[in-house]
C-alpha cells in the first residue's frame, strides 16, 4: 500500500528533468522496511483513526528518511558504497545529483503534506501541528543535529550521554514523529499521544542500538551494507561505550518499556507491539 502510494505521489522518472527524478526514484525504491510510514499508519489505527487520509503523511516521512540516507552515504559524510544491498545514490548518479536528489525528496515531503487535495479531510490545526513536529524532527534540533554531532564525535572518546544524544536525534526523532503523526491525525487524545510518543522514543533508541550491535556482529548479506564500518571510522556507538552485552541489555529494556507503554491500548495496538519485538530481534 505504501509503495503504491509513493509511486502515485512521485514524479515519473521520465518527467523532465529526468535525471533528478530517476535519482530520487532509485533510492526511494531500492528496498527498505518502510518502518516509519508503517508506524504512522499503525499509530493512527491504534487510536481508532483511518488509513487513507494518513497515507500522504506516512509517505512524506519516508521521503525525508530516504533523503537522509542519500546524504548520509555521501563521501563527505559516511562515504558508503552500498545501501540495502545496492550501490548508493552517489555511486550511480554522482555526488552532485545525489545531493540534489536528497534536497528534492525533502522538499517534496513538505509539498505533499501541504497539498490541499490530500489534507482537505483533516483538521487544519492538527495538520499544522504535525508538519511543525516533522520539521523539528528533521532539522537541527533533530536528525540533522544528531548527524553533525555524530560526525564531530568520530575518533574521539565519548560518554554515554553523547552517544544517546546522537541516537535519539539522528534516528529516534523521526521515528517519534512517525508515531505521533499517526496518533494526532488519527484523532488520539492528548494522553494517547503522550503514551505513543513514549513508545516511539523507546523503539527509536532501541532501533539504533540494535543497528550498532549489527554493525559489530551482523551479517553483511542481511544488512545490505558493510559490517565493522563504525569501528573503522571511530563512530560513537553503544557497543563502544557499554560493550555488546551491555548494549543488548539496554536494547531489550527499551523494547520491554515500549510494550509496557502500550498497555492502555487494546488489540488495535498489536501491530505496534509486534514492531517493537521485531526491532529487538531484527538481523538486517
Amino acid at each position: 500500500m505504501i509503495d503504491d502510494a509513493l509511486k502515485r505521489y512521485m514524479p515519473a522518472s521520465d518527467v523532465h528533468p529526468p535525471t533528478i527524478h530517476d535519482a530520487m526514484t532509485y533510492s526511494l525504491f531500492a528496498g527498505g522496511k518502510r518502518l516509519r510510514p508503517i508506524l504512522t499508519i499503525a499509530s493512527s489505527e491504534t487510536v481508532g483513526g483511518g488509513t487513507d487520509s494518513i497515507l500522504p503523511f506516512a509517505c512524506a516521512i519516508e521521503l525525508i528518511h530516504t533523503y537522509s540516507l542519500i546524504h548520509d552515504d555521501l563521501p563527505a559524510m559516511d562515504d558508503d558504497d552500498y545501501r540495502r544491498g545496492v550501490l548508493t545514490n552517489h555511486k550511480v548518479y554522482g555526488e552532485a545529483a545525489a545531493i540534489l536528489a536528497g534536497d528534492a525528496l525533502l522538499t517534496e515531503a513538505f509539498r505533499l503534506m501541504t497539498d490541499a487535495n490530500v489534507i482537505s479531510a483533516l483538521p487544519p490545526g492538527a495538520v499544522l501541528d504535525v508538519i511543525n513536529n516533522v520539521a523539528a524532527a528533521a532539522g537541527s534540533s533533530g536528525m540533522v543535529g544528531g548527524q553533525i554531532v555524530d560526525l564531530e564525535s568520530e575518533e574521539k572518546a565519548v560518554d554515554l550521554s553523547c552517544v544517546e544524544y546522537i541516537h535519539t536525534r539522528k534516528t529516534g526523532a523521526l521515528i517519534i514523529a512517525s508515531v505521533t503523526t499517526g496518533a494526532k491525525l488519527g484523532g488520539g487524545t492528548e494522553e494517547e499521544v503522550r503514551s505513543l510518543s513514549a513508545y516511539g522514543e523507546a523503539i527509536g533508541l532501541a532501533f539504533q542500538i540494535v543497528d550498532d550491535i549489527l554493525n559489530v556482529e551482523g551479517e553483511e548479506k542481511l544488512l545490505g551494507k558493510s559490517v565493522g564500518s563504525d569501528a573503522d571510522r571511530g563512530k560513537a556507538t553503544y557497543p563502544g561505550v557499554l560493550g555488546l552485552d551491555g548494549s543488548k541489555k539496554r536494547a531489550q529494556e527499551l523494547i520491554d518499556k515500549a510494550v509496557d507503554v502500550l498497555g492502555r491500548f487494546d488489540e488495535q495496538a498489536d501491530p505496534l507491539r509486534m514492531i517493537a519485538k521485531y526491532i529487538g530481534d531484527r538481523k538486517g
